[in-house]
């Protein structure tokens, strides 16, 4: 086993939403994507006053992509117009599947604009290839409690696992890419030596604490591009850590992005908002 190199660190830099404190590390400069991962926003870590007005995610569309929510702390409200509904915990994840193209919401539960109380959430989008851009959109809801917890370097860390394999387990998401997708957590002074097969691109972000990557000292809230040189990934803490841990098999196609639509043409873009506009994605959300 041969461990990859840092092939570069990129920051996230700050982009508000209202109240809501965003930081985002992809894309960014130099790194317009990491085939195929496109975006990621990371949401506070804030706490929300009671009697607060909640996220401001309403009803909006997507076509031709996945987006896979984080819950770290607080709770989330999804709504689709395929008529999936959920409210996700701290430590669960939404898996939304637009693929042809549906409109979704994703709000503050009642409960939580009453009391209030910290939130951190992370949203990734995953990108698919022309062949699966179309095909019926899907929703995957999982609690906390139904994600498969990997013990790490003796008890000093641990993997939850969405979707791949590691070892013996099984995550709660079957991709329709095959991605591997965790969250792993170490404690300062845990070491871990995760597995990345040679030709699969590794997203690695920094949730939290400071790491080495490789070797190479890391700050949180940096997204570390790796070089395709091995087929593990070394992670070190120095404090205590949260990380976003991926890998897929690049896609390789033309990637054209219009705000909630990624095709790969510019009339395939043109089409998705015809459609959107036409009420083809569907309606009739309740909030």
């Amino acid at each position: 086993m041969k461990k990859r190199s840092v092939a570069s660190v990129h920051p996230a830099y700050r982009d508000d939403i209202g109240d809501l404190q965003t930081r985002r590390p992809l894309p960014g400069p130099g790194v317009p994507q990491v085939d195929p991962f496109l975006f990621l926003n990371h949401h506070g870590p804030q706490v929300y006053p009671p009697n607060n007005a909640g996220l401001p995610f309403g009803p909006h569309p997507h076509r031709g992509f996945e987006t896979v929510t984080f819950i770290l702390e607080g709770s989330l409200a999804h709504h689709d117009s395929g008529g999936h509904a959920s409210v996700i915990e701290a430590g669960g994840v939404q898996w939304m599947t637009a693929g042809s193209g549906l409109v979704h919401a994703e709000i503050s539960p009642p409960e939580f604009k009453k009391r209030g109380g910290a939130l951190e959430i992370l949203q990734l989008w995953v990108n698919l290839p022309s062949r699966l851009k179309m095909v019926s959109p899907h929703y995957v809801g999982v609690q906390r409690d139904a994600i498969p917890t990997v013990t790490l370097d003796e008890g000093r860390g641990s993997l939850e696992l969405i979707a791949g394999k590691y070892g013996d387990e099984v995550g709660s998401v079957e991709s329709l890419t095959q991605v591997f997708m965790s969250v792993v957590r170490l404690e300062a002074g845990g070491r871990v030596e995760l597995p990345a097969p040679a030709g699969r691109n590794v997203f690695l972000y920094t949730v939290s604490g400071q790491a080495r990557v490789a070797g190479e000292r890391v700050e949180p809230w940096h997204l570390v591009e790796l070089s395709d040189d091995g087929d593990t990934v070394l992670l070190e803490a120095v404090t205590p850590c949260c990380y976003l841990f991926g890998h897929a098999e690049p896609i390789g196609e033309p990637v054209v992005a219009h705000g909630p639509f990624v095709m790969n043409t510019q009339e395939e873009i043109s089409q998705a908002v015809r459609d959107y506009q036409s009420g083809k994605f569907g309606s009739g959300l309740t909030m």
